[in-house]
């Protein structure tokens, strides 16, 4: 899939807004003036090209499956099972989506290109014992992050876009099939061989690998241990703020910090308090944004420490001010920035 780059206007909306009983009273316009960016709104497919100029207002979209998540959780401790929610719960291999889709709603993907729309891909992989161990794993925030994002690139961009996210493994054969993939929680992950041989040829091929949600030193260093295994001889460097993937759409003032929802705080001084603490107790104030590229300077994995983009799409409509603050200012200009950067280059 080809894909061009035209001149900054408005974003176009694609995918039908939420129902009335899906908002709460907030309307937010996610506009470039807003943080200080420009959008892009035209992308060439194949020999087809549309430039579509349309304001898009980003609603909080209220929806009470979250709910669901305490009852479940409650019936895993009622089970008495730490064990059964390791291996039962984050392990399993449920790759369908729930026929609600948990309240967010589809759009018509157009039947002369089935094969050229942008398709979340979540990476599922099963080992977590490094040495950053915590965390949920590989279904960390799924599906509300990857359906909300799905649904905010539609509506924010012209890319095309597949409202149907997909969970896959690095060694699946469908793997190249999708250009930008994503791990979620890292910082306990191990590459088998096998991983390990295929997520090198994946990136060295043109694919992207995006990396979220890891916090402190013993998660990144277990992260970067990983991934000198896939290039023994590359290295992660901090992206400066300058790089043009700061600001291809959204033209980002700061290296965006996004934490869980139950972490975020408002301090009585108006000061906002946007880290998570780490478990080894090292400094999560500062996020850090690294990259490895390939010959030609193409970032080809991009690492998002200390930070939780993926919670800011999975938790949009639960919280008005964490919408407000995260979701709108942070979480999705970062996220549409990136996806952008990765269908571009």
């Amino acid at each position: 899939m080809a894909v061009e780059i035209a001149t900054p206007q408005n974003a176009p909306c694609h995918a039908d807004a939420p129902s009335p009983e899906q908002r709460l009273k907030g309307v937010l316009d996610l506009s470039p003036n807003e943080i200080a960016g420009e959008v892009t709104t035209a992308f060439t497919v194949g020999d087809k090209t549309q430039t579509r100029q349309q304001s898009t207002p980003l609603t909080f979209s209220h929806k009470p499956f979250g709910h669901r998540r305490w009852i479940l959780a409650a019936l895993i401790v009622l089970m008495g099972g730490a064990a059964f929610a390791q291996r039962g719960y984050w392990g399993r291999r449920n790759r369908s989506l729930p026929t609600d889709r948990n309240g967010v709603p589809t759009w018509e993907v157009d039947p002369r290109f089935p094969q050229d729309s942008f398709t979340f891909a979540r990476i599922e992989y099963d080992s977590y014992g490094g040495r950053g161990r915590g965390g949920g794993g590989c279904w960390t925030d799924y599906p509300d992050s990857d359906l909300n994002f799905s649904l905010r690139l539609q509506q924010l961009t012209s890319l095309k876009v597949n409202p149907d996210p997909v969970v896959i493994r690095l060694t699946d054969d469908e793997l190249f099939d999708y250009p930008f993939i994503y791990i979620i929680e890292p910082g306990g992950l191990v590459f088998s061989e096998e991983e390990v041989k295929a997520l090198r040829k994946y990136c060295l091929n043109g694919g992207f690998l995006m990396v979220d949600d890891f916090w402190g030193d013993s998660q990144y260093e277990n992260m970067r241990s990983e991934l000198k295994r896939v290039f023994p001889d590359r290295d992660p460097f901090e992206v400066p703020l300058e790089h043009e993937i700061f600001h291809i759409v959204y033209d980002l003032k700061e290296k965006p910090q996004v934490p869980a929802i139950n972490s975020a705080r408002r301090r009585a001084d108006g000061s906002v308090g946007s880290w998570e603490w780490s478990r080894d107790g090292s400094d999560t104030s500062v996020p850090h944004y690294r990259a490895i590229t390939d010959d030609e300077d193409r970032i080809m994995v991009f690492i998002c420490h200390n930070t939780d983009l993926g919670d800011g799409w999975e938790r949009e409509g639960e919280d008005q001010w964490y919408f407000d603050e995260f979701s709108v200012k942070k979480a999705y200009p970062m996220g549409i920035n990136i996806v952008t950067y990765a269908m571009t280059h």
